[in-house]
């Protein structure tokens, strides 16, 4: 009975666990440890964003930045002891996946500059600067209450006015601004929290 007891509660402890949001130390923890549903977990986080730095940033064919994207998460498999501190591991593989990006470019015969960590700053790097921000935006949206990410979806992203989130979510219209604020309040808490002071930069994260 007894065992039977301790294998339901933890049971209950794992599920809560999964329920959790996983953060990107935590994740690469459990991946350095053989865990195969994190590994496909990190792909599955990290995917969109590798395919955003080479479309987006560089300019890659759809061919090229498939190519790119495999090349990219098998580095990482092979690599991931190299990574000094785990929750840098964002930066660590929008390093990698810019070196791929223009080593693709250089074997299609466009002019790069001849060092990869001395390139100026160019329009692609204004393009993984927004596309940071915007990783670092959607991770914190992920963070807030179910209720705080509709009201804000609703109204920035898909413009409703007042009125219609009002209706929709059957609030009075009049509250609407207030709690947009502070949901955005919350969403700042969440960023800054995400985003420390000193975070680990690319540089930083391999040796």
């Amino acid at each position: 009975m007894e065992a039977a007891r301790d294998a339901r509660e933890a049971a209950a402890r794992g599920a809560a666990a999964l329920s959790e949001p996983v953060t990107d130390a935590r994740l690469v923890a459990r991946c350095r440890q053989g865990d195969e549903e994190a590994w496909r977990a990190l792909i599955e986080r990290f995917s969109r964003y590798v395919y955003a730095i080479a479309i987006q940033a560089f300019r890659l064919s759809e061919q090229d930045a498939e190519d790119v994207f495999q090349e990219v998460f098998a580095r990482v498999f092979e690599r991931l002891d190299t990574l000094r501190e785990d929750e840098a591991v964002r930066p660590w593989i929008a390093q990698l996946t810019r070196r791929l990006c223009i080593d693709r470019l250089r074997s299609g015969g466009r002019e790069i500059a001849a060092d990869a960590d001395q390139l100026p700053e160019t329009a692609a790097d204004d393009v993984l600067a927004q596309l940071e921000e915007a990783f670092d935006v959607h991770e914190a949206l992920a963070g807030l209450p179910e209720h705080c990410r509709e009201i804000l979806d609703r109204f920035f992203a898909r413009d409703e006015s007042y009125r219609a989130i009002g209706e929709a979510l059957e609030l009075p219209a009049g509250t609407i601004a207030s709690r947009i604020s502070r949901c955005l309040e919350k969403l700042r808490e969440v960023f800054v929290g995400r985003n420390p002071p000193g975070a680990p930069s690319s540089e930083q994260v391999t040796r």
